[in-house]
């Protein structure tokens, strides 16, 4: 997945860039030992699990563990003590063939996107720690996907964004009419979800606003594949999210450009 998105329901291991968050500087790195990927599952279980109320299907209680994380590589932000705030996996083109796929294809049939997936990143998993959430650290994390995707040549990003079902799904249905009107991708890159959110039989005429990171996402350049898949685990409707750096905003090309 793109993102959990705390606020609203709440992976080589060199230095990358320094970013001001909620105390101070932060350190983003990819993680480069055994240790350094365990912390990353820990904080998620924390987040996804503790704090959200997620479904813990994990071989091992108290780290969020799926059989996608040996092939990713792990981005990491740390802060002044060292401290692990957040977090995103990253899934890259050769290491998906070598599993059979990517994890949005357990949600989702991407046979449209057969086009993109020599170049095609996925990123999934995100979350920060619930003191960091002032927006820094999520910009410190998307400049050191910036230099993963140049490094690697890659051309575009999928993911999925997760809205809480608490209300039922009433907020995601009309989110999902909202958005279908307003950023979704063309026809060519559009997806089907395996199981679908049943918005007709929820209401679709709720003022929404969509959560803070899924918002980013699409000033940003992104733009939504089609209808939200339904993950009973995560109790969360997920929007299907693609973004191609060629239609990346200018104003923020320089957070996964570098500037370009």
């Amino acid at each position: 997945m793109f993102d959990h998105d705390p606020a609203d329901t709440a992976r080589q291991g060199r230095l990358l860039t320094g970013a001001s968050g909620a105390r101070g500087k932060l350190r983003i790195s990819w993680a480069r030992h055994t240790d350094e990927v365990r912390e990353a599952q820990r904080l998620r279980w924390k987040i996804f699990v503790e704090e959200l109320g997620a479904r813990a299907n994990s071989p091992e209680p108290g780290y969020d563990i799926d059989i996608f994380d040996p092939y990713c590589d792990h981005l990491l932000a740390r802060d002044d003590d060292d401290r692990l705030v957040g977090t995103y996996r990253v899934l890259p083109p050769h290491q998906a063939k070598r599993i059979g796929g990517l994890y949005s294809e357990t949600e989702f049939d991407l046979t449209r996107l057969l086009h993109l997936r020599a170049r095609l990143l996925e990123l999934g998993r995100a979350c920060v720690h619930r003191d960091h959430r002032s927006g820094g650290v999520i910009l410190a994390l998307w400049a050191g996907l910036a230099d993963y995707m140049r490094r690697h040549d890659l051309q575009a990003m999928i993911g999925c964004s997760s809205v809480s079902m608490r209300d039922g799904g009433h907020y995601a249905a009309s989110l999902w009419a909202r958005l279908r009107a307003t950023h979704l991708a063309p026809a060519e890159d559009q997806v089907q979800p395996r199981l679908a959110l049943p918005v007709d039989n929820l209401r679709q005429d709720l003022p929404t606003e969509p959560p803070a990171l899924l918002k980013g996402y699409l000033r940003v350049g992104a733009r939504v594949c089609g209808a939200p898949a339904w993950d009973p685990d995560f109790n969360t409707a997920d929007f299907p999210l693609l973004m191609r750096l060629d239609a990346v905003q200018q104003r923020y090309a320089r957070h996964f450009l570098g500037g370009a």
